[in-house]
């Protein structure tokens, strides 16, 4: 199990794009594209606005879900991953400067802009969808 979570953690080593999933206020899923990235704890994170409907969302309900590797047709022979996890919001001033990057200036004046927070999300459970599988291999906390 340790060699699949290492194996994800080596693809989020630098950014991907994700859809994360969330529970609305009513009850209902919700999806939207992040772009994610994990440290070496296996904790994931994503940058947020800090008044965004997520943000509620997971306020109500940490339970997030995401699913990243494929981005279009030529990509369907690469593995790709779902992740189960907690996500909590994070607007301390020393977390938001560890993750800033410059691709954040299209949304966020600087790591100190209140709107800026960070969603850190710590999986449960991952499967590593391998092409020609059907049987995924699954890591769990």
């Amino acid at each position: 199990m340790a060699n699949i979570r290492q194996k994800v953690i080596d693809m989020l080593k630098f950014p991907q794009l994700s859809n994360l999933a969330t529970i609305t206020l009513d009850g209902k899923p919700w999806t939207r594209y992040v772009m994610i990235q994990a440290e070496d704890n296996f904790d994931i994170h994503c940058a947020v606005c800090v008044n965004s409907r997520k943000i509620k969302q997971i306020e109500r309900n940490p339970e997030v879900h995401l699913t990243f590797g494929i981005h279009d047709s030529r990509d369907v022979n690469k593995p790709y991953v779902q992740i189960q996890g907690k996500a909590k919001i994070v607007t301390d001033e020393q977390i938001k400067k560890k993750f800033w990057n410059e691709m954040l200036l299209a949304i966020f004046s600087g790591p100190q802009d209140p709107k800026y927070g960070i969603i850190m999300i710590e999986p449960y459970r991952v499967e590593l969808n391998n092409p020609g599988s059907l049987i995924p291999e699954v890591w769990e906390k």
